[in-house]
């Protein structure tokens, strides 16, 4: 009797349409999900906001809580069946993975930049990170879109990749749930500084693991963005622990001694100004990095993606 395929290989194989799909399609144009999951966290904001970090844990585990239950409930219904088990991890997959849409507004920034549209550029900075772009210079606006690019590699797409490798549906719903939360709320303004912490923190703990399976994978691609290994690793493990985020720090690094380039400085934000650390030996960012982080970018997605399937299937090989 043919023997049916186990999780691992549904789990494997839902990863791996996923990524397909996040490559072929992008983010889904109407009805996304993580929109849908946005407009009830403000909903829920609303009512709830307070000066206060209880209420924001609270607030945190309401949300998360949610998505990792309505994942595990997905999974434990399709269990039985492979195929829904398949299209189930591959639906989840395509709708936190951010990879294409990551690629496509940095290249949108790189073209506006070679062009001399700095007006253009400073309008799109916003679709990248929260800066204020009013003071940047082209260079400026580069170098703040690079740094975009590099974190949001690893929140966008290695660490899904890595939550969904580790804990399939739920892993991958809880994850874009605590890094959503991170966006939303977790600033250092005044309105946030407290409420906003359990978010903060909660998107740390979630980004420990892909942010060094990032850093580790960057170092191994720098070879094919032009770069050394040696440089990549050594910023990674010299420079990045001086950066005020503990996940941010190994990843921004890890790019900037792969593609030979010196990130961090003076960034001003809407709500202050930081000086951070300086991260790698290199040149200063000009206009044409950028091009190359997007390619760097591409070159670590895709080598994750292919880890993650991997992984998915060794793990749960026996119940193959």
């Amino acid at each position: 009797m043919r023997r049916r395929p186990g999780p691992g290989t549904s789990r494997a194989l839902g990863l791996a349409l996923g990524v397909l799909a996040d490559a072929v399609l992008g983010d889904p144009r109407r009805g996304h999900p993580v929109a849908a999951f946005g407009a009830v966290a403000t909903r829920l904001e609303r009512r709830w906001w307070a000066d206060r970090r209880g209420t924001g844990v609270a607030y945190v585990a309401v949300l998360v809580g949610g998505a990792v239950g309505g994942g595990l409930l997905v999974e434990r219904l399709a269990a039985r069946r492979p195929l829904a088990h398949t299209v189930v991890t591959a639906a989840a997959t395509w709708t936190v993975l951010g990879g294409t849409s990551l690629a496509a507004e940095g290249a949108v920034m790189a073209t506006s930049l070679d062009r001399g549209d700095v007006a253009a550029a400073r309008a799109r900075l916003p679709h990248l990170c929260g800066r204020d772009p009013s003071a940047l210079d082209a260079d400026g606006l580069a170098r703040a879109a690079l740094e975009s690019v590099a974190e949001n590699t690893a929140d966008a797409v290695v660490a899904p990749l890595v939550w969904g490798a580790l804990a399939g549906v739920p892993g991958l719903l809880g994850h874009r749930a605590v890094n959503t939360l991170d966006a939303m709320v977790g600033h250092r303004s005044a309105r946030y500084a407290r409420f906003g912490w359990a978010s903060a923190r909660a998107d740390d703990v979630a980004g420990v693991v892909p942010a060094r399976v990032s850093a580790l994978v960057t170092t191994v691609c720098a070879p094919l963005a032009g770069g050394r290994p040696t440089a990549a690793w050594r910023a990674w493990r010299r420079d990045a622990p001086a950066h005020p985020s503990p996940n941010a720090g190994p990843v921004e690094a890890s790019f900037a001694g792969a593609l030979g380039l010196r990130l961090g400085g003076r960034t001003v934000y809407p709500y202050g100004v930081q000086d951070r650390p300086l991260l790698g030996d290199g040149r200063v960012p000009v206009v044409p990095d950028l091009a190359r982080a997007v390619r760097l970018s591409r070159l670590v997605g895709a080598v994750t993606a292919v880890l993650a399937v991997a992984t998915a299937r060794g793990l749960l090989r026996q119940g193959a």
